[in-house]
């Protein structure tokens, strides 16, 4: 959410931090509309006043036994009632009109984020790891042999449909791994406290994690008004909602594992082999509640647990800081990791790094405060730590062999019974 009094003070700087987005200029039309707004306010105050200083006078003339004097102030008052409560009526609607649109424009982009139209020009960070030379073609994650029993696209077709996925046997049971093993070392190595938090939330969290208004359709509902969390990112960040914060208190890191679910609105026809997008998928997910000097610091310091988690796995990876035009409506700066994929021969995002400034927690009134100074907004950051079905995707790429079979990596043993090796026939051994 933007704030209409730094918009008025610098509605071209404003307008062209939206333009290096691709979006056009917005600012006449929010100040023409915050004049309306505040023009009616005034109004409303000034009727008010009338009303408040002829009812005083009310009471004068009936003292006096000026009959008429009585009588006109008396309609005066009703009248003046009748006006402010309309003005106010309408400035409310104005207000709300206002909000709206502030709510439907994106986060503006920060200094150091790179200017471009899409994935093509984002700037590569830096890599780490090697992949490695196969003397054979490498195959995705669906079709090694190992793989393919524990990975039920069929029966989950005839449950669910499309992009969903049914995991069994020993598959299930990496995948779990996985999961077990971000979360032990963010909260045993990276400091982030574990939460078991609801994957059902109310509008409010939407909002306030700037899914909605504009994002609806990319998300699913029940018939009675919950949402089903795209990430939990919602949950963890409006955990602060309406709050003031000791910032003794700051930053506030958190982890959560839960199940997340996308309409995948815009994508159709993409990714439509394998589960690489899915309509419902697991996510160990991070966020930060931050003093506003220490968000650049705490998004690099997200950055590294997410890089360390596929650091362990001995996953080679990418680190991609997105243009203007790759970035998310609710991203100031957004660093993506993409793990090496042999099966596409290609690098493919299994982590978005963000960071939103101000932005989210102007929405949902989440503050701090400082030696009894006055309440500030605080900084939210998110970030994959990581995506649980993409992880496996790269691990079961990467460790994959000839006979089709997979080597796992060796920090999954204690999750598996010591078990390092994904038969050909799908059992580990």
């Amino acid at each position: 959410m933007h704030d209409i009094r730094a918009i008025r003070e610098a509605p071209e700087a404003f307008d062209a931090a939206l333009a290096r987005r691709g979006d056009a200029a917005v600012s006449a039309a929010l100040l023409s509309l915050d004049e309306e707004r505040r023009a009616k306010i005034l109004a409303a105050e000034t009727a008010q006043a009338e009303q408040n200083r002829a009812s005083k006078e009310v009471g004068a003339a009936k003292a006096k036994g000026d009959e008429a004097e009585f009588e006109r102030l008396r309609a005066l008052v009703a009248a003046k009632k009748d006006e402010v409560a309309a003005l106010q009526a309408e400035a409310k609607a104005l207000d709300d009109k206002l909000t709206d649109q502030l709510a439907r424009i994106a986060n503006l982009p920060a200094a150091d984020v790179p200017d471009g139209a899409d994935e093509n020009d984002n700037v590569e960070q830096r890599r780490w790891g090697t992949p490695r030379e196969l003397a054979f073609k490498p195959k995705e994650h669906f079709e090694i042999a190992g793989v393919v029993p524990g990975m039920d696209f069929a029966t989950a077709v005839k449950t669910s449909g499309s992009r969903f996925v049914m995991l069994k046997g020993a598959v299930a049971k990496i995948h779990r791994a996985l999961a077990q093993f971000m979360l032990d070392t963010h909260t045993e190595e990276n400091g982030l406290t574990e939460v078991q938090s609801p994957v059902l939330v109310r509008d409010e969290a939407m909002y306030g994690t700037d899914k909605l208004p504009k994002f609806g359709d990319d998300s699913y509902q029940t018939t009675n008004g919950w949402w089903l969390i795209p990430t939990s990112e919602v949950t963890l960040t409006y955990s602060v909602a309406g709050d003031i914060l000791d910032a003794g208190d700051l930053p506030i890191r958190m982890t959560s594992h839960t199940l997340c679910f996308r309409s995948e609105a815009g994508s159709a026809g993409r990714d439509t082999s394998g589960m690489l997008r899915q309509h419902q998928f697991e996510k160990v997910e991070m966020v930060s509640i931050t003093h506003p000097d220490e968000s650049d610091a705490e998004q690099q310091r997200m950055l590294k647990c997410a890089e360390g988690i596929l650091e362990k796995l001995g996953v080679p990876y990418r680190t991609v800081l997105l243009c203007t035009g790759d970035m998310g409506f609710g991203a100031r700066r957004t660093f993506d990791i993409e793990a090496w994929l042999p099966g596409q021969n290609t690098y493919r995002e299994i982590s978005s790094v963000s960071t939103t400034g101000d932005f989210q927690a102007r929405r949902m009134n989440a503050r701090f405060r400082e030696d009894g100074g006055k309440p500030q907004f605080v900084h939210t950051l998110n970030g994959s730590g990581l995506a649980v079905g993409r992880c496996l995707i790269a691990v079961l790429e990467n460790g994959q062999e000839e006979d089709g079979s997979v080597t796992l990596p060796s920090v999954l043993a204690p999750y598996l019974g010591g078990k390092l090796t994904l038969t050909a026939e799908g059992v580990l051994a």
